[in-house]
C-alpha cells in the first residue's frame, strides 16, 4: 500500500516520516519517564502523556533547570572547602559535637 501525499510539500503529516517515527516515539517517551522520573512522585505517567505539548515542554524545562542548578550548587559547595571528614588522621571516628558536649559534661541526668 503506498501512502500519497496531497501536500505541495511532499511530505506526510506535518513532517513526520516513516524515517523519524520510532526517532520521535523514542523522544516523547524519554521526555514523558524523565517527568515521571524525575518529577519525584508529583506526576504519573498518563497525566504527563495526556498534557499539552508546551505544557509538557514546560515542565520537562522546569524539572531539568532545578536539577542543572542543583549540580551547581553541590559542584560549588564542594569546592569551597566546606568538607568534613567524620574520621581522624589516626583512622578512629570521630563522635559528632552534640556527643562530645554531652561527654564533657558531668552533670548526669537522675532518673528517680
Amino acid at each position: 500500500m503506498t501512502i500519497e501525499s496531497i501536500s505541495q510539500l511532499g511530505l506526510a503529516f506535518f513532517g513526520l516520516t516513516y524515517d523519524t517515527i520510532p526517532q520521535t516515539r523514542a523522544a516523547i517517551f524519554s521526555q514523558i519517564h524523565e517527568i515521571v522520573f524525575y518529577g519525584k512522585g508529583g506526576y504519573d505517567w498518563n497525566t504527563i502523556y495526556n498534557m499539552p505539548i508546551w505544557l509538557r515542554r514546560f515542565t520537562f524545562s522546569r524539572i531539568q533547570d532545578h536539577y542543572t542548578e542543583e549540580k551547581e550548587s553541590l559542584e560549588n559547595k564542594g569546592k569551597s572547602g566546606g568538607n568534613k571528614t567524620v574520621i581522624n588522621s589516626d583512622g578512629t571516628i570521630k563522635a559528632p559535637e552534640l556527643l562530645q558536649k554531652a561527654l564533657q559534661s558531668k552533670n548526669v541526668p537522675k532518673y528517680s
